[in-house]
C-alpha cells in the first residue's frame, strides 16, 4: 500500500458516515476514485459507482460492491433537563455504550456528547444482577441544562451520532478502530479500480465498483444500484467474524482466522459458478482462502443483489475482522491486500464468453 492509498484509507475511516447520513464519506470516496475511473456516478440516495469500460464490443458487466455506512445512534428525544435520549442506527452494541464519547452531527457541525454512566459506587448493590441496557435506557450529556441550550448547540431530534474513537495502526500488521465495517470495503474496491486502471491493455469486461448506502438497515442502496446497473456477475465485499479469540465456539460460528486470507461463503445467495471462479483465481495467484457456510442468508448486501430482476449470479468475499460493531474493530493489512488481489484477478479473468448462469 503506497502512502497516497494509506492516507485515503485512514481519512475515509475517520469520516463519520452513519446509515442514512453517508454523504461526507461518499464525497471523499468519489473524489478519490475519479483519478482512476472513466466515470464516477451516483444515485438519488448517494450510492456511488466508478466505472472502467471494457475493450470488447460486447463486454460482460462485472460489479464489485461494498457498503459505505457505519452503525451509530440517532437522537429521539430531548428531556426538559437537556439530556438526549437516543436510538440505535443499525446494530450498535448498547452493552458497550455507557461512558463513551459521541460526535453528534448537528446543524452547526460536530458537537461532543457523552453517554452517561452511573458510577459503580452508586450501583454496587445492583451490579450482580445488571443486564445490558436497552437503547432507550441510554442518555447523552452535551453540557446543557434545558432544551433551549441544546438547540443553541445546533442539536435537535433526528441528528445522528457516532463514537469518537477513530483508526490507528496497531502493531506492524493490523489496523484498529471503529467503522472498518465496512468502510474498509469501500477502500478495497477503490484499490481494485486503481489496479485495473494501470493495466497496459483494456479489460475485456466492464467493471463497476459500487459503494452503496444503507446496508446496515437492509441493503437498500445495493438493491437500487443492482437494479440500475444489472451486471452479469457480482462479487460483494464485506467483513466477517474472525473467530480466533477466546470464548467463541467454532461448532456454532465456524473457524476464521485473522491473517488467514479472504473468506469465501458457500450456499444460499452464493452462486456455485462464481464461487468456483474465485477459487480458481485464488489458486492461480497463490492467495490463501478461508471458507464459510451460509445456511439461510448471508446478512450482507449479497442477499438483495442476487434476487434483482431475473437474478444476478453473485458471491460474497469477506475480510476477517475481530470485535465487529465495536470501537476496536481489527483487521490484518495483509488480508486486505489479498482481497484486493483476488478481486483484481477476478475482473481480469472475465471474458465475453463467460456465462455464469446454470445450464440444465
Amino acid at each position: 500500500m503506497d502512502s497516497s492509498a494509506r492516507s485515503f484509507l485512514f481519512d475515509l475511516l475517520q469520516t463519520p458516515s452513519p446509515t442514512g447520513f453517508e454523504l461526507a464519506g461518499q464525497r471523499k470516496w468519489a473524489a478519490y476514485v475519479r483519478q482512476f475511473a472513466q466515470r464516477v456516478e451516483n444515485d438519488a440516495y448517494g450510492s456511488a459507482w466508478a466505472t472502467i469500460d471494457g475493450g470488447h464490443p460486447s463486454p460482460r458487466k462485472v460489479m464489485f460492491e461494498a457498503h459505505a455506512d457505519e452503525i451509530g445512534f440517532i437522537i429521539r428525544h430531548i428531556t426538559k433537563e437537556g439530556f438526549l435520549r437516543v436510538d440505535r442506527i443499525g446494530g450498535s452494541d448498547v452493552a458497550t455504550a455507557r461512558g463513551r464519547r459521541l460526535d453528534i452531527l448537528g446543524d452547526q457541525g460536530s458537537r461532543r456528547g457523552v453517554i452517561g454512566n452511573t458510577a459503580i459506587h452508586l450501583r454496587r448493590d445492583e451490579v450482580a444482577e445488571e443486564k445490558a441496557p436497552r437503547p432507550h435506557d441510554l442518555y447523552v450529556d452535551v453540557g446543557a441544562s434545558s432544551p433551549e441550550e441544546v438547540a443553541a448547540l445546533g442539536i435537535r431530534v433526528g441528528h445522528p451520532a457516532v463514537y469518537v474513537d477513530t483508526v490507528e495502526q496497531f502493531g506492524t500488521k493490523y489496523i484498529l478502530g471503529r467503522a472498518l465495517d465496512n468502510r474498509v470495503g469501500g477502500f478495497i474496491i477503490s484499490q481494485v479500480i486503481a489496479n485495473l486502471s494501470r493495466r497496459g491493455q483494456p479489460l475485456a469486461a466492464t467493471v463497476y465498483a459500487v459503494n452503496a448506502v444503507q446496508e446496515e438497515i437492509g441493503g437498500h442502496g445495493a438493491r437500487m444500484a443492482a437494479h440500475r446497473l444489472m451486471p452479469d456477475v457480482c462479487v460483494v465485499l464485506d467483513v466477517t467474524h474472525a473467530t480466533d479469540t477466546p470464548g467463541i465456539e467454532h461448532a456454532k460460528h465456524g473457524e476464521v482466522k485473522l491473517g488467514g486470507g479472504p473468506s469465501i461463503a458457500h450456499g444460499t445467495c452464493n452462486h456455485p459458478l462464481v464461487v468456483q471462479r474465485l477459487i480458481d483465481v485464488a489458486r492461480a495467484k497463490d492467495i490463501p482462502l478461508q471458507h464459510e457456510s451460509s445456511s439461510r442468508y448471508s446478512g450482507t448486501d449479497t442477499d438483495v443483489i442476487f434476487t434483482t430482476r431475473e437474478g444476478i449470479p453473485s458471491a460474497l468475499v469477506s475480510l476477517p475482522l475481530r470485535y465487529m460493531h465495536s470501537v476496536v474493530e481489527m483487521a490484518d493489512l495483509e488480508d486486505l491486500e489479498r482481497v484486493v488481489a483476488l478481486l483484481t484477478g477476478f475482473a481480469e479473468s472475465v471474458t465475453p464468453e463467460d456465462d455464469f448462469a446454470v445450464k440444465l
